[in-house]
Order: structure tokens, then C-alpha cells, then sequence
């Protein structure tokens, strides 16, 4: 991975705000703040950035493409039920990282109220995404409503990520896997339950 320094200045600046954003939180980091750490004058900023909303928007497109690309790379053969399974493991492994504060779209949704707001929309945005993927694997599971299993799931991995940030990680990444091996065995349309060997007792991926 190449250094800071050796980035183009746009790169520069969404690394740095990466790191400083999610670290601090949105609001409490300034734009002097950026520029400093990130080697760049104002000027270049503004060049880029217009505004220091549309960096934070670039910063969470950032990190929902991130989380796509893991998603992307799980088999083609390994759908359904070991798919969502695959998915929520990574969650459990961001929990118990030790440099996790929380879910970066829930803590910006916290800090931007507004609906309307650009910045709410990326996380929206990456929310429907995130549902869709998870309703479209449940389908694949043969669930009868894959609709409610995905919202119930969405569930589960914003608690954990909020939950996460504010007790044992261990103790809450464990309870998620428990929870999303309930879920999903008791949603299994022919009853076969974790009969295939499919439970999960671990994280295995970052996400």
C-alpha cells in the first residue's frame, strides 16, 4: 500500500479523512485540521472539495464501496444461506478489531439528522444497498419472506455495531453469530436447520 505521501493530493485527502473521521467524528474534525495532516493547501482542498460536506460524502462512498468489494468477493457457489452467513461474519470481525468505534454510517447519520441532507443520503444509499444484498440472499435461501428476514438481519448488524462500540467485543460479536444462526435456521423453508454444517461460531473476514 503506498504511503500518504506518495498519493495525488485528492487521495491524500480522502485517506486522511478516513482515518480522522472516523476516529473523532465528522464535526469535530475541521478543515485546517485536513489540510495539515493531509499535506495539502486550502486551495488544493477547495479545488477538490467545495465544500467540506462533499468530502465526507466521498469519504462514506468510500467505505460503502469498501464493504461492496468484500461482499463482491464472496464465491458465486457459495450463495443463500453461506453467503448471509459470510456477510455477518465480517461484521463480527469489524466488532472485535481494535481500532473500532462504531458503524462510520450510524455515526454520521447521528451527526446529520437531516433526512435531506447529502450526507444522510450516502448513508442511505448505502443502507438500501446493504438490505437488497442481504433480501437477494435470502431469497436465494429459499426463504419465504426475504424481505423480513433482510430487515431483521439489518437489525441485528446495526445493534452489534452500536453495540459493539460500547461493550465486550468479543462477547458481542459472539452473540451476533448465535443470533444470525437462530435466525436463519429457523427461517430455512425445509426446517433443515443448521443440519448442513453450516453455523458460524467465528468471524473470519473484515468488513
Amino acid at each position: 500500500m503506498s504511503s500518504t505521501s506518495e498519493l495525488a493530493p485528492r487521495d491524500r485527502l480522502l485517506r486522511t479523512a478516513s482515518r480522522l473521521f472516523y476516529a473523532e467524528g465528522l464535526h469535530t474534525v475541521g478543515v485546517d485540521r485536513l489540510v495539515t495532516e493531509a499535506g495539502v493547501t486550502r486551495a488544493t482542498f477547495y479545488r477538490h472539495f467545495p465544500a467540506k460536506e462533499e468530502l465526507i460524502v466521498a469519504y462514506l462512498r468510500g467505505r460503502s464501496q469498501e464493504i461492496r468489494n468484500a461482499v463482491a468477493q464472496i464465491p458465486s457457489h457459495r450463495r443463500g444461506r453461506e453467503a448471509l452467513l459470510l456477510i455477518m461474519q465480517s461484521v463480527a470481525e469489524d466488532v472485535r478489531r481494535a481500532d473500532f468505534r462504531g458503524c462510520a454510517f450510524l455515526n454520521a447519520a447521528a451527526e446529520y439528522p437531516d433526512p435531506a441532507h447529502p450526507v444522510r443520503r450516502a448513508v442511505e444509499e448505502h443502507h438500501a444497498w446493504f438490505f437488497q444484498t442481504l433480501r437477494d440472499q435470502a431469497a436465494a435461501a429459499g426463504h419465504t419472506d426475504p424481505d423480513h428476514t433482510a430487515r431483521l438481519l439489518v437489525l441485528l448488524r446495526d445493534g452489534a455495531l452500536q453495540g459493539g462500540a460500547l461493550g465486550s467485543p468479543d462477547r458481542v460479536g459472539d452473540t451476533l453469530l448465535k443470533a444470525v444462526n437462530d435466525l436463519l435456521a429457523a427461517a430455512e423453508p425445509t426446517g433443515r436447520g443448521d443440519a448442513a454444517g453450516h453455523d458460524v461460531h467465528s468471524g473470519t473476514q473484515g468488513g
